[in-house]
């Protein structure tokens, strides 16, 4: 699989200068991490379920959560398990089949083993588990569980902890939280391929939801946690993880308090003056300002509860040209004692030494998600996809 390939071929070669690079199950722990991008959340008891994954894996969806948790009633949890068991061996039985990378969110230890015991083969199938409410107490039998299933299936497996406990959120035990998952997380770093983020749990604790016209930094609260989580869990010193963007919860807004946040010159040069309405119309707008501050403020990839989602995630995920010339200038192996210099588009210093870590990661991105030709921007990203 690869970004934006289900982008015909030709349309690429107009899109991009490096095209995203084509990866599988079966690839680098680091390079998943970093190609995870939009993960669209479906509940497992969807009658339909083998039949959607393939429809979205269509769409350029390349990973998803079949979910078991909060998006079921508790007590369909064991029709959704019987659902997901028979969905998963159906499409194990296509073999031409394109699937993405898949991972069940369970709500207990137990169902682990269990799970990957029912599957038999199709267990091939799977990349993982998400773990729920994710702390050292109660994530460290889910990590031994996914170690023993792993063991005994012979199937690499991830694990992905949501980090959503009240003590996450409350200032008395933050510290003290972090600390504690730093430490289950780092004694099965293998196995732990990203950290998501539980912003509608933070929220619910103090009976809060963010409106549409809202992004999750805009409540202070959430802001506040996203930062400690970065700051203790996803440093680029070697000891960090892959922290995800929390979800957005809109997709259509009957009803505006505020402006629209999207500048319409950029929709005018690309002569995409209807996908900005279009965009509006469904709140895209507070979503692609979300994401961009997911950047901004080192999160990568984002949870994604409806299609509509992927495509404005992955665009913004997308190096473009100037920051690919910025980072392969601040890499070249003559620099590496530091130094100064003007950027080639002669509108910004670039410092070798503190900008080495983000210029790294920016070409790990570029690898996964491609650079974009010099006179594209994500308007053209974003309309190329929906055309499609």
């Amino acid at each position: 699989m690869r970004h934006f390939g289900q982008i015909a071929p030709e349309v690429r070669k107009r899109l991009f200068h490096q095209e995203p690079c084509a990866f599988s199950a079966d690839s680098p722990a680091r390079l998943l991490s970093a190609a995870l991008g939009a993960t669209l959340y479906s509940p497992a008891t969807r009658p339909s379920l083998a039949d959607d994954v393939l429809k979205q894996g269509a769409r350029g969806v390349v990973s998803m959560v079949l979910c078991l948790e909060d998006s079921i009633d508790d007590a369909d949890v064991p029709v959704g398990e019987a659902n997901l068991v028979r969905q998963l061996n159906d499409l194990a039985k296509r073999s031409d089949a394109d699937v993405p990378l898949l991972f069940v969110r369970v709500r207990t230890p137990e169902q682990v083993p269990d799970l990957v015991r029912r599957l038999g083969p199709a267990v091939r199938l799977l990349s993982g588990f998400v773990l729920p409410k994710f702390t050292e107490e109660r994530g460290v039998p889910f990590l031994e569980a996914l170690s023993a299933a792993e063991a005994a299936s012979g199937r690499r497996l991830f694990a992905m902890p949501v980090l959503e406990s009240p003590d996450l959120l409350y200032r008395e035990s933050r510290v003290q939280t972090l600390e504690g998952i730093f430490r289950a997380v780092d004694k099965y770093r293998d196995r732990v391929l990203a950290l998501r983020l539980g912003v509608t749990d933070f929220c619910s604790s103090y009976g809060l939801r963010r409106g549409p016209d809202m992004t999750a930094y805009d409540v202070q609260i959430v802001a506040s946690v996203i930062a400690d989580v970065v700051n203790m869990l996803a440093r680029a010193d070697g000891t960090g993880f892959t922290v995800t963007g929390p979800v957005w919860e809109y997709f259509r807004v009957p009803e505006r308090m505020f402006k629209p946040q999207l500048r319409q010159s950029p929709f005018l040069e690309g002569q995409a003056v209807g996908l900005r309405q279009k965009l509006i119309e469904h709140s895209m707008d507070g979503l692609l300002r979300e994401i961009s501050l997911d950047r901004a403020n080192g999160l990568l990839g984002k949870t994604c509860i409806h299609p509509s989602h992927v495509l404005p995630v992955h665009a913004l995920s997308v190096v473009s040209h100037e920051e690919f010339s910025d980072a392969q200038d601040i890499l070249r192996p003559e620099r590496c004692g530091g130094g100064v210099m003007r950027s080639a588009y002669t509108n910004k210093m670039n410092e070798v030494k503190p900008h080495r870590a983000w210029a790294e990661r920016t070409l790990l991105r570029a690898e996964i998600f491609g650079v974009a030709n010099e006179d594209i921007g994500f308007v053209e990203l974003l309309a190329a996809g929906l055309s499609d």
